[in-house]
Formats: C-alpha cells, structure tokens, sequence
C-alpha cells in the first residue's frame, strides 16, 4: 500500500511505460498517468481496505477530471507488454472498463455499511 501511495503522480493518477523492462532497471521510474493503470492502482488500494485514504480520493479525482464528454477516457499511451523491449501493446477496453469498475467500486464502498471489498479485486 505504501508504495502505490508513493508512486502516485503529482496529477492524482498512476503511469508506468516501457522503461520498467530496461535491462540496467534500477526502480521505479515515473511516468505520464494512464485512465487504466490509475484504475489499477485506485482497485488495489481499495481490496487492500485503504477506501478512505487521501490517495484513492485523488485517484478517483483524476480519473473524474479526465472522463470525456462520452464517458470514456483517452488512453494514447502503450499500457501493456507484448515481449518487453521489442513491442508493446494498447488494449482499447482497458480505458473503458478499469476506470468505470475503479469509479463503481469507490462508490458502493463508500456508501456501504462495510468498506471491506466482499468479492474479486
């Protein structure tokens, strides 16, 4: 948990790129916040109990702030691995699905009776 939380972008949102599969890799690099990797990071902060934490606010911030006019996000960016260091992929639903789920999930635990995520991530 400590480390998500320390890892977030100064935006509210979470990125990673290619340069987690260099070969001299000496540790996180920051990189430009994805709507999907955000998403990511916002799920595992909730299954891990952290609902409440200033963090998951920001995150769900972020993604809010970046929604579009459609209800979806842009997601330029190559958010998965095809072999590292040869070719990435980008995966057009990871943008429209992990950020609604994330959003949802933020939502019903908030106005819950428990903050513990009872089923899946």
């Amino acid at each position: 948990m400590n480390w998500l939380v320390s890892i977030q972008n100064p935006d509210g949102g979470w990125g990673e790129d290619g340069a987690s599969y260099k070969l001299d890799y000496k540790g996180y690099e920051g990189a430009p916040s994805t709507a999907s990797q955000t998403a990511w990071a916002l799920l595992g902060l909730m299954a891990a109990g952290e609902v409440d934490h200033p963090a998951v606010a920001r995150g769900i911030a972020y993604l809010a702030r970046t929604q579009q006019p459609d209800g979806l996000w842009d997601e330029q960016r190559f958010s998965a691995v095809g072999f590292p260091r040869i070719f990435y992929l980008r995966y057009h639903g990871y943008p429209k699905f992990f950020p609604v789920w994330a959003m949802a999930r933020y939502r019903n635990l908030r106005n819950a009776n428990s903050k513990a995520v009872a089923y899946g991530l």
